[in-house]
């Protein structure tokens, strides 16, 4: 069961919610990008990209690993071949989404065709993520290479107020961190990114709030790293704050761990937890 699936049972939100306060939200601010168009999931995807390449290239050694677009070619392989023109398509989309990727890490320059290309493996990954293949297919097949202008200001407008100083690694810089045999127990879940001791989640969002689903993710994955560890990286990195980074707006709210986890009672949490997970349902 994945971690987004285990959170949604009314047992585990219960639980959540006895062991963990969620704390008061009280910021306040206009939006900064307001969206554009309504295809909501595939620009917060493609912002997912653009904040990855952003943060690789102002953190030249960032700890990072492949893409989820890539993994679609599995997916379309598996259902329509690979001489199938879909998955030509694909193929010729991640190659050339490399190039200009390395290009910009290299040059800094967010230029059009690098929003363009994130756009494309946003569509990609729908397509590995989905639990409806079959049907997604045929859905998607004709609209793959399809570029809304409207998503591309929509993305120009997000990279524009993302506050470049708070995602500047003083050490670590880990990209879609997973957690050893925390991930396992919950599908292979990975997180957004660590900066440092912070545990990042990307929210790309029209409201300005912490609701209790945002925060028993945060909470979700600070579990798995205490019980795998952080991969990807030699040194251990303790997590000491919980990060929301809401898009829309620019800003990154933070929570100190200390201040919504008491360390004398996670043990006991940690083993209903892996319990819990272990069951199917």
């Amino acid at each position: 069961m994945s971690l987004t699936s285990l959170l949604k049972n009314k047992d585990v939100r219960e639980k959540f919610s006895q062991e963990f306060l969620k704390p008061k939200f009280n910021l306040k601010q206009e939006i900064l990008a307001t969206p554009i168009t309504k295809n909501y999931g595939l620009v917060g995807t493609a912002f997912d990209y653009l904040m990855r390449f952003y943060l690789e290239y102002i953190n030249p050694n960032a700890i990072t690993k492949g893409w989820v677009a890539e993994s679609s070619l599995i997916i379309i392989s598996i259902m329509e071949g690979n001489e199938s023109s879909l998955y030509k398509k694909a193929e010729e989309i991640i190659a050339r989404a490399k190039t200009i990727y390395s290009n910009y890490t290299k040059s800094g320059e967010m230029a059009d065709e690098v929003i363009r290309s994130a756009i494309l493996l946003a569509q990609l990954d729908t397509i590995f993520r989905t639990q409806e293949k079959y049907i997604l297919l045929e859905q998607l097949a004709e609209n793959i290479g399809i570029v809304d202008e409207g998503d591309v200001t929509d993305l120009k407008n997000l990279i524009s107020v993302i506050p470049s100083d708070a995602f500047k690694a003083k050490e670590v810089c880990i990209l879609n961190p997973t957690f050893g045999e925390g991930s396992i127990l919950v599908e292979g879940a990975d997180a957004d990114l660590v900066i440092d001791n912070m545990l990042i989640d990307i929210k790309t969002a029209k409201n300005l709030q912490l609701n209790r689903e945002y925060f028993n993710q945060l909470i979700g994955y600070y579990i798995l790293s205490r019980i795998g560890g952080i991969g990807g990286i030699r040194r251990k990195v303790q997590i000491e704050s919980l990060g929301t980074y809401f898009s829309r707006f620019g800003i990154l709210h933070n929570i100190p761990v200390k201040e919504v986890i008491d360390e004398a009672l996670l043990p006991s949490f940690i083993e209903w937890f892996k319990e819990r997970a272990n069951r199917n349902t």
